[in-house]
């Protein structure tokens, strides 16, 4: 959720919403809207979709790199993460995730995240 940040600032800037009146509408304290548009914290999944709600766009537009395009107009990140997946288990995954709403997209993010966050401790603990 590293772009998060810019995310949130370029659409917010786009709608012509300064941070106080975001704060407001998404009824949140106007440090946590600074905090989050410097990197410094990052939101949980109720507030991602509080904010896309007042701005009006899928979270999933909060949360997502730029994508660079090749030549032939693909995404190259996809490319390259289905590359390193697999096609069959890219296709798996795919098929499950279009069957979720775009919350439980946010909770699977959120629990994957959480699964990792252990165990990269243990990994740094072990070094």
């Amino acid at each position: 959720m590293s772009h998060f940040g810019d995310n949130l600032r370029r659409i917010r800037e786009e709608r012509n919403i300064s941070q106080k009146e975001l704060a407001i509408q998404a009824r949140l304290g106007l440090q946590t809207i600074e905090k989050y548009e410097a990197s410094i914290r990052v939101p949980d999944t109720r507030t991602i979709l509080r904010l896309s709600t007042v701005l009006d766009v899928p979270a999933s537009e909060l949360l997502e790199r730029e994508s660079k395009r090749n030549s032939m107009g693909n995404d190259t990140e996809i490319e390259k993460l289905i590359r390193e997946l697999g096609t069959k288990k890219s296709k798996l995954v795919l098929r499950k995730a279009k069957e979720f709403s775009e919350e439980d997209l946010l909770r699977v993010m959120q629990m994957l995240d959480d699964l990792k966050s252990p165990l990269n401790t243990q990994q740094q603990e072990a070094e």
